[in-house]
């Protein structure tokens, strides 16, 4: 079921909404970028995120294959969300969970994660991942 949470990065200077289901899959992966910053993003489409202060503000970063925005924060660094694309040219949002306010415990702690090696470009699980 769809709920409507409100989210920021760290210093407040960018806020959003979100429309996610905690109940479907999330993701963690071990490519450089995600495993640096810890990155675990719900997936929505471009309907379900609404950014409510500071997108004006936000620095996009490319890399490897260009294709991937990873947006952040100038002031605190955090990265709330990324742009990416589904297989079948899908539009998508990687809201960071991490990013959300007044998640329950429980509620976190029961998503779903699927595990992806993106250090080597695979969607499945690397061999080892409970770090991620």
């Amino acid at each position: 079921m769809l709920t409507t949470y409100q989210g920021s990065c760290h210093c407040g200077a960018v806020g959003f909404e979100a429309d996610i289901d905690l109940s479907q899959p999330t993701y963690r992966c071990n490519c450089s970028i995600c495993r640096r910053t810890r990155f675990w993003p719900a997936i929505v489409t471009p309907d379900h995120i609404r950014v409510t202060e500071g997108g004006d503000t936000l620095v996009k970063y490319l890399f490897n294959s260009m294709k991937n925005e990873h947006w952040f924060c100038p002031t605190c660094g955090i990265r709330p969300f990324g742009i990416g694309t589904m297989p079948d040219g899908t539009r998508i949002y990687g809201v960071n969970i991490g990013c959300l306010e007044g998640v329950p415990d429980e509620v976190l702690a029961a998503a779903p994660v699927v595990y992806i090696d993106g250090r080597n470009d695979r969607h499945a699980p690397p061999e080892i991942f409970a770090h991620l």
